[in-house]
């Protein structure tokens, strides 16, 4: 990755500012109540969320993170998932990324994962 390159998670409803760089909405559903020009995405990567299968067993609940990341990040590494996040892992390398999420509790979401395998933490 670029030397001044910085990743971050931020909520969909979160008015964007400028320093967050390129934009990625990484849910596979649309968020309610944003509409694309309030959203001012670079691009909506939904093929790199979690299968629909894995979200509806996961379904936010704190108690299944761990095994809801370490599942996830095995799916990263599927057919299905792999290009979509080699662009993502593009768009890390070339500088400031913000890995949009309409999760209330970023903290266990997706990009939360996202954002630890893209700075260090190994896809198991």
């Amino acid at each position: 990755m670029a030397q001044n390159s910085a990743i971050r998670v931020k909520r969909i409803y979160e008015d964007p500012s400028a320093d967050d760089g390129a934009r990625i909405l990484v849910d596979r559903l649309w968020p309610r109540g944003v509409s694309k020009e309030r959203a001012d995405l670079t691009e909506w990567l939904k093929d790199v969320a979690p299968s629909t299968d894995l979200r509806t067993w996961y379904g936010h609940d704190p108690a299944k993170f761990d095994e809801f990341s370490r599942r996830y990040r095995a799916e990263l590494g599927d057919d299905q998932h792999a290009e979509a996040f080699a662009t993502l892992r593009d768009y890390a390398s070339a500088g400031t990324l913000t890995l949009l999420t309409a999760s209330k509790a970023v903290e266990i979401s997706e990009a939360a994962v996202l954002e630890a395998v893209l700075t260090g933490d190994p896809i198991s």
